[in-house]
């Protein structure tokens, strides 16, 4: 079995669409997505692109992507990438395609000067938590995500 890791284009906006809304489905959170797709592939592959993508494909057929973005460790001093998406089809979840995905970011991430790699999983999820942990990854328990969206966001903003 062949495992391929490549760069998105914009030709695979229609895949990386139907990526997100699988994993949105997978994570009970289909009711959330709202993107346009049209302004998805502007701010992942316009004139300031916001977001990476890599596309996982086993046999050369695409079965899973990860979206990733820079972020900034004040207390490093250096970038870190933070894995917005992870998704492996459920046919090919067993196939190794996972630990590809996330070791290509973990190369990207040394190759890049990068402190760390981070992500969040659901608190449910304790088959990609074990998963996770059984690659070296940590609970960072002592941390709360916390977010402003909605009204919310727009109230801020005009404070």
């Amino acid at each position: 079995m062949t495992i391929a890791i490549r760069p998105a284009t914009s030709a695979d906006l229609p895949l990386i669409a139907q990526f997100i809304r699988d994993l949105a489905e997978y994570e009970k959170l289909a009711h959330e997505v709202r993107f346009d797709e049209t302004r998805l592939g502007e701010k992942l592959f316009g004139p300031r692109p916001y977001a990476e993508v890599v596309i996982g494909e086993i046999e050369s057929t695409p079965q899973g992507f990860a979206l990733f973005f820079h972020n900034f460790s004040t207390f490093e001093g250096r970038p870190g990438l933070y894995l917005e998406d992870l998704f492996v089809r459920p046919a090919a979840r067993g196939s190794g395609l996972g630990k590809a995905l996330l070791a290509h970011l973990a190369r990207l991430c040394v190759d890049r000067d990068c402190a760390r790699l981070e992500w969040s999983v659901l608190d449910w999820n304790a088959p990609a938590i074990g998963f996770y942990q059984s690659l070296g990854a940590r609970l960072m328990d002592e941390w709360t995500v916390m977010r402003v969206d909605g009204d919310a966001l727009t109230d801020l903003a005009a404070a």
